[in-house]
């Protein structure tokens, strides 16, 4: 039997812009796609549409490779939808009371357990268990914050944790107290926010599988084909393993398996083997070749390793989850044993810990194509940017954090003060260096559709404009820039050379935009609708209908 042929009309942005026959950025006019892979470009595209089974007309939108994202907890956004939807509310109160009807309507519920909060909406982002109380008074309640690096939660919470005046302070975390020595509610970083997560019960594999498969659907609307899960735990990759067996999984998933501090060189082993069984039996869609690390937490939380003290509290300077050594030993170990380094960094310290620890391994290893990936990249301390492209390390930018939002003005400048707030998400400065950038959403954290962060990236405006000029406007991106940070960086993170560009060959990973995102006005460019996505050459989402 023939091959199915597909074949696009009008302007095609093939991602390359070294075929001759080709305009600005790699455009073409026609796309043809058999067997799962671009068999044919312009014109050759063109000639085979008499003969196609399924001719699209793009008018004035734009085909283009899809876009990966190439930091996000795919898992957790799907988990986010079984409990009280918090996320976009604007006021404790509207929190509460979602939390309140929730559990109402959910009396068989041991646990409400719920995210993702926007913690500027509490001074200094502290939130008393006591609010909570007041609609949930007799079952546990857990919420998280949107930065999933602190928890919110009600007084008897609290009480099944055994958190109490007594308690201790954690290695890692703080339990924030009221001026008598009690916990105020709120937990933030791993060992705190673990004495009450560690308390409630687990998910089941039917219930993991379907939050899997929702959240591969939210990214399928959303034009994206591949993504870099960066927290798998065991338990989270059995669920992977799940729902590629039953056909559940409707894009590309790379697994980052997070190293603890505490007991990495007992993850060493399991952690290959983790990466072997999914080789074996996670189909053409599931690899696991990447270790996760943190190297710190969030400067809102106040958690973020920086060089020097947070003006509010001149004491700290953040919270190191690994000491600079420790990491540079673990990333060494795991490098040699062939994983893909990802390391998250928000403070400054936290940026040098993350370059330092590379920068080990490269030197102390055999040459392999490692391509270490530094995610957030937050604040950038001047000496460290050169060392970037020297390392050859990517560096993932969550696009959408760029812009003077309330997390930004009342929470994190406020902490560390103008002049290192002008070093944050040094995007412009690290593209003119050479080094290859690649996008990530941090989804549920933050919205996982990746033209509004590319807005973002090319404004450094709200979306309601603001400041008129930007922020810090040398470190926009072209349009062109951020497209390519959307999709060719993040393949290169991915590791997958096939799918940098769309040229004879590659896999049919595409996405059809109802608009042009370079020909838009650039505070508009988020408004472009997916009409369409093929992963492989198959539709895994498809509008009903075309404006």
């Amino acid at each position: 039997m023939t091959a199915a042929t597909l074949v696009f009309l009008g302007t095609v942005r093939t991602g390359s812009a070294t075929r001759a026959d080709t305009g600005t950025g790699g455009d073409t006019t026609a796309l043809a796609v058999r067997d799962g892979r671009v068999l044919a470009l312009g014109g050759e595209a063109r000639a085979l549409a008499p003969t196609a089974d399924e001719v699209v007309e793009i008018g004035e939108g734009l085909l283009m490779a899809a876009f990966g994202d190439g930091h996000a907890h795919p898992l957790f956004g799907g988990l986010e939808s079984f409990g009280p939807q918090i996320k976009e509310l604007d006021s404790v109160d509207a929190i509460v009371t979602e939390v309140g009807r929730w559990a109402e309507r959910h009396p068989e519920a041991q646990w409400i357990v719920g995210a993702s909060y926007d913690p500027a909406l509490a001074p200094d982002g502290e939130f008393d268990a006591r609010w909570l109380d007041a609609a949930v008074p007799d079952r546990p309640v857990v919420l998280r914050a949107h930065d999933y690096h602190t928890v919110w939660c009600n007084t008897e919470a609290l009480r099944r944790a055994g958190v109490t005046e007594a308690t201790p302070e954690p290695r890692l975390g703080w339990i924030v107290r009221r001026a008598d020595g009690s916990p105020l509610g709120t937990l933030r970083e791993w060992h705190a926010c673990d004495l009450v997560l560690d308390q409630v019960p687990g998910r089941g594999e039917d219930e993991l599988v379907e939050a899997i498969s929702r959240a591969g659907h939210a990214y399928a609307r959303a034009g994206i084909t591949w993504v870099q899960d960066a927290w798998v735990e065991p338990e989270m990759a059995d669920a992977y393993l799940a729902a590629a067996r039953r056909g559940s999984l409707p894009l590309r998933v790379d697994l980052a398996q997070r190293a603890d501090p505490d007991r990495w060189r007992g993850q060493l082993a399991p952690f290959a083997a983790t990466r072997a069984r999914v080789a074996a039996d996670g189909g053409a869609l599931l690899t696991a070749r990447t270790v996760k690390f943190f190297s710190d937490g969030v400067v809102e939380g106040g958690t973020a390793a920086m060089l020097a003290p947070y003006l509010d509290a001149p004491h700290s300077c953040g919270m190191p989850v690994w000491e600079p050594s420790a990491l540079a030993e673990a990333v060494r170990a795991f490098d040699a044993d062939g994983f893909q380094t990802h390391i998250h960094a928000i403070g400054d310290a936290g940026v040098r810990a993350a370059l330092d620890a590379i920068e080990s391994a490269t030197v102390t290893n055999p040459a392999w194509d490692r391509r270490p990936v530094i995610t957030h990249v937050q604040v950038v301390d001047p000496a460290d940017l050169p060392r970037f492209a020297e390392l050859g390390v990517i560096a993932n930018f969550e696009p959408l954090w760029a812009q003077p939002d309330p997390l930004q003005t009342e929470l994190s400048i406020p902490r560390i003060g103008a002049a290192r707030a002008e070093l944050q998400y040094p995007m412009g400065e690290l593209a003119r260096d050479g080094v290859r950038l690649s996008f990530g959403s941090d989804w549920p954290v933050s919205s996982h559709v990746p033209l509004e962060g590319i807005q973002v990236a090319v404004t450094r405006r709200t979306f309601t404009g603001e400041p008129a000029d930007g922020w810090l406007p040398h470190q926009r991106l072209t349009v062109e820039q951020a497209l390519t940070a959307a999709t060719t960086g993040v393949a290169h993170q991915a590791g997958a050379d096939d799918r940098r560009a769309l040229v004879p060959g590659a896999p049919a990973d595409l996405v059809l935009l109802s608009a042009d995102p370079r020909a838009a006005d650039p505070m508009e460019i988020r408004h472009a609708r997916v009409l369409g996505t093929w992963l492989g050459g198959r539709a895994t989402y498809r509008t009903a209908h075309r404006e």
